[in-house]
């Protein structure tokens, strides 16, 4: 009951506080892709928390134990020692239905979503293949006719970088470049999954910040990210010009574009002195994220560890004799 307690608490502390802190730090914007991870550290160990907290409702504390059979003997004997009771009953049920709800919601969102986002790209390359005119100068990128500038990408297994005519004519080559670059990034480092996470648990539990603000920050922090891999080809005002250009430009559902949303944010990074995170505090952070998301799972072993000189299943005590007799009866007879 008590390491319930404390997960439970600690997955409440963490959605909530933990959520603020982390949205409100600036130091995500100077290394996006460190922030990544600890948004997705953060959603994953508020999750596992709960799940395992659950869990620890449904099944007692037993010593860990090289001997399976002694393992097994004792898990059974702490089971049936807790659903005894009507209180450790609810309790044991209570716990085995919020695991398994977390787990069904998260997986079923997931789900949800991907295939949504499947569904839209397949679309979208449907309609490509009409419009669309392969710029092999350009490595293979799909044009088509749009008196809008826009650039965007379609990840999955027939991913491809779009730029609309227009874009070609406002953007320069270093800008064209750039735009490149930054799209051929979300491809390469999967920022579509990143996003589909995130949006799936945001998804799944709308109410918890820690899951609303992450899908919002980790979508953020991806195009930051694919503006820094921009600027390790072109100069960093190149590629905020190009940006700004593409500001305005719709990118369509599923797809990953330089537009939209946050570009004067991102917009004054770029034109700010890069300041990145020092490879201490930067390897102090990733310590951090690592030791969330294994926190949970330390709080639920540590007690079984703990508790692995107890015996659940103690033999009956033997007398003196009794234990003298079997010797002799034991011993070989002398020849």
């Amino acid at each position: 009951m008590i390491v319930a307690l404390l997960l439970v608490g600690y997955a409440l502390l963490l959605a909530t506080v933990g959520a603020r802190l982390l949205e409100r730090s600036a130091w995500p914007r100077r290394a996006p892709r460190l922030g990544i991870l600890a948004w997705q550290a953060m959603t994953v160990s508020v999750v596992a928390a709960a799940v395992l907290g659950g869990l620890a409702l449904t099944i007692s504390t037993v010593p860990v134990s090289a001997n399976m059979a002694a393992w097994l003997r004792a898990c059974v004997m702490a089971l049936r020692a807790q659903y005894a009771t009507p209180g450790g009953a609810v309790a044991g049920a209570g716990g085995a239905v919020l695991a398994l709800a977390m787990l069904v919601r998260v997986g079923w969102c997931l789900a949800l979503t991907l295939r949504s986002a499947r569904r839209s790209r397949s679309r979208q390359c449907e309609a490509l293949a009409i419009l669309g005119r392969a710029e092999h100068g350009l490595g293979g990128v799909t044009v088509v006719d749009s008196p809008h500038p826009l650039a965007y990408c379609l990840p999955g297994r027939g991913k491809r970088v779009v730029l609309s005519s227009a874009a070609l004519a406002a953007l320069s080559a270093e800008q064209v470049r750039a735009v490149l670059a930054h799209e051929r990034a979300h491809l390469r480092e999967r920022h579509d999954l990143v996003n589909a996470a995130a949006g799936a648990l945001a998804r799944a539990f709308p109410r918890v910040p820690v899951f609303r603000s992450g899908a919002r920050q980790v979508a953020r922090l991806a195009e930051m990210s694919a503006d820094d891999a921009a600027t390790r080809c072109v100069d960093r005002l190149e590629v905020a010009d190009a940006m700004l250009t593409l500001a305005n430009g719709r990118t369509p559902a599923a797809a990953l574009g330089g537009g939209g949303d946050g570009v004067a944010e991102r917009v004054r990074r770029l034109i700010a002195e890069a300041s990145p995170l020092g490879r201490l505090r930067w390897w102090a952070t990733a310590g951090v994220s690592a030791v969330l998301v294994v926190l949970p799972l330390l709080v639920v072993v540590a007690p079984a560890v703990a508790a692995r000189r107890l015996d659940y299943c103690p033999l009956p005590p033997v007398s003196h004799a009794a234990a003298l007799s079997r010797h002799v009866a034991a011993k070989p007879p002398a020849l």
